[in-house]
Parts: C-alpha cells; sequence; structure tokens
C-alpha cells in the first residue's frame, strides 16, 4: 500500500497541473518570484548561536521564510514533488559557495574540482518520518542537486550512507542545546559506508539549519568512519605487499589497493525532478587523480568533510556582520 501511495505522489506531482508552492499561484510549479526567492540570491555563509562542536562551515542559498519556507513545507509535507527539481538547483548553488570557499573551486572558471569529485552526503530523516511521508526530502533534494551540478561540469555523486543508530525525539519545541543532547551518537555509517565516503570530498547537505545540530552529528558520524577506515587502510598498507613491506607511516592514497564492495550505484538518476527511487547509496567511481580507487589524499581529499549545505536557514542562524 505504501508503494502504491508513493507511486501516485511522483505521478500526480509531475503530471497534474499544480499551484505554485510558495505563492499558491494557480497552474504552476512554481512562480517567477517564488523561484527567485528559492534560488536567485548569492548563497551565504551560516553560523548558528551557539554554534554546535564540530559543525563544518554552513552555507544555504535562501532564508526560511515566507515563500521559502512554504516551498520546502510543500515539498517535504505535502509531497509536492515536482518542486525537487526548483530545490535541488538552490542546494546546488549552495554546495557550489562552500566547496568554493573551501578552497576548492567547482564549476566553470572556478578551479578545477576536488579530486575523486564531490559526494553528497544527505543527513537522514528518521524511518518513521519516511514512512508517513512516503519519501526522504533531503535525500531526493541531493539527488536533483548532484545532477544539476554534473550537468554544470562537476562530477558529483549522491552517498546516502547514514542511518539513524538510535530513536531520537521530536526535535520541535527543543532549545540548541537540548538538540544536540537528543542527537548525540544518533547517526552512523552503514557498513561498508565510509570505502564511498573515501572517494571524493563529503560535503554534508540538508534542507534546512536551525541550530546545526543535525548535520554536526552528521559531521562527526562521517569523520568517525572515515577515520576507522583510514586507520584499516594504513595497516593493510603496512603490511607485505607484492613481496615488499612498506612502511606502516605509508601516506593514505600513497599505493594502497581500495577494495570496495557491497554499496550499489543510485538506482536511477535525476530525471523527472529527481523522482525515483533514491533509496540506496552510490558505488565509487575508479581511481582518481591524486589516489587509488578513488581516494585522494590532500585537503578536500577523500573522506574529508570539506562543509555543508542547505536549502534554506532559519533567521535565528544567520550569520550577520559576525566577526
Amino acid at each position: 500500500m505504501e508503494g502504491v501511495r508513493r507511486w501516485w505522489q511522483e505521478l500526480t506531482g509531475l503530471v497534474l497541473p499544480a499551484a505554485c508552492g510558495g505563492c499558491g499561484s494557480a497552474r504552476t510549479v512554481l512562480c517567477p518570484q517564488c523561484r527567485a526567492a528559492l534560488g536567485g540570491a548569492v548563497p551565504f555563509r551560516v553560523r548558528p548561536v551557539p554554534e554546535p562542536p564540530g559543525l563544518p562551515a554552513v552555507h544555504a542559498a535562501a532564508r526560511y521564510a515566507d515563500e521559502v519556507r512554504a516551498v520546502l513545507l510543500a515539498h517535504k509535507e505535502r509531497g509536492a514533488l515536482a518542486l525537487t527539481r526548483p530545490l535541488g538547483a538552490a542546494l546546488a548553488g549552495a554546495v557550489r559557495a562552500g566547496v568554493r570557499e573551501a578552497g576548492e573551486g567547482v564549476g566553470a572558471g572556478e578551479g578545477p574540482p576536488p579530486p575523486g569529485g564531490v559526494l553528497l552526503v544527505p543527513v537522514p530523516s528518521a524511518r518513521a518520518a519516511v514512512r508517513a511521508r512516503g519519501h526522504d526530502p533531503a535525500r531526493r533534494i541531493a539527488l536533483a542537486a548532484a545532477g544539476e551540478l554534473r550537468r554544470a561540469g562537476v562530477p558529483a555523486r549522491v552517498a546516502a550512507v547514514l542511518r539513524q543508530r538510535r530513536a531520537v525525539a521530536d526535535q520541535a519545541g527543543l532549545d540548541s542545546r537540548q538538540r544536540l543532547d537528543n542527537l548525540v551518537g544518533a547517526l552512523a555509517v552503514v557498513p561498508g559506508g565510509a570505502r564511498v565516503l573515501c572517494g571524493g570530498a563529503v560535503v554534508l547537505v540538508d534542507d534546512l539549519v536551525t541550530t546545526g545540530a543535525s548535520l554536526a552529528e552528521a559531521a562527526r558520524a562521517v569523520r568517525s568512519a572515515t577515520a576507522a577506515e583510514r586507520a584499516e587502510c594504513a595497516e593493510r598498507v603496512g603490511r607485505v605487499e607484492g613481496g615488499v613491506r612498506v612502511g606502516e607511516g605509508a601516506a593514505w592514497g600513497g599505493g594502497a589497493a581500495a577494495v570496495y564492495g557491497g554499496v550499489s550505484r543510485e538506482d536511477r538518476d535525476d530525471r523527472d525532478g529527481g523522482v525515483g527511487r533514491p533509496d540506496r547509496a552510490v558505488e565509487p567511481s575508479g581511481a582518481g587523480e591524486g589516489g587509488v580507487g578513488g581516494v585522494s589524499a590532500g585537503v578536500g581529499g577523500g573522506g574529508d568533510v570539506l562543509c555543508a549545505a542547505v536549502v534554506a536557514a532559519s533567521p535565528g542562524s544567520l550569520e550577520i556582520n559576525r566577526n
């Protein structure tokens, strides 16, 4: 029954005339004014106060208010899946801004992409919320954003490798400290996911940032998993390889053959506005420049949490003239 419901949501969202997700104008998915409010501004840096420990640099495409708030709620809570593509385009702009600020410019005239490309890692929704909504909004928007980036010449993939390892309370009504306590240790990388993460520079993505607690917890989970993977790789490098012993201090990606397995590629690309079955992680691509098996070293290398990007930021988390 749930599969039928999801199929019907996707079909109606793509085929039937709709009201604007932002202002309600008839027979348009998103009117020009609301489209401009969502993705027409220059993405900006976000810094919640207090800032959670371990939070990477966050960029947002828009402020969470008025039309933008209505668009996100329509997509997330009412299954307006035709809004996926414009939301993905807005998120892609925030990703480009974050990666560029991190010193790894992407896109035409902005320098080369990070070695191994960019991995968009969505913050997962609770399973109960996914069942109730019929889809995972952040993952769906991430797939659309990856398509936008690829069309602009940026090698980008979605690595949906984070899962909730325990139940968490509803975040609504919790202050920043309560949200941080509620989420600490709540996320983990799925088995085999760390090998995928070591295939590119990591950008954590979500639809909304309020206190930054979810993104900070996602960053902790990714860093923990990739550190363990690198330690395991270093141990393998230290063993006899081809009859020659390599020192235990050998650099990551300096000659180790990385074996990736057990993780499937995205079932579908971002066709039809990202509608499909974005329910699997991706497999890494082949060897990239500066590394082996897609693993790269240096700033923005494989497994590094480069930054975070969101569609919108709540007013309380905006960085305005802050030194």
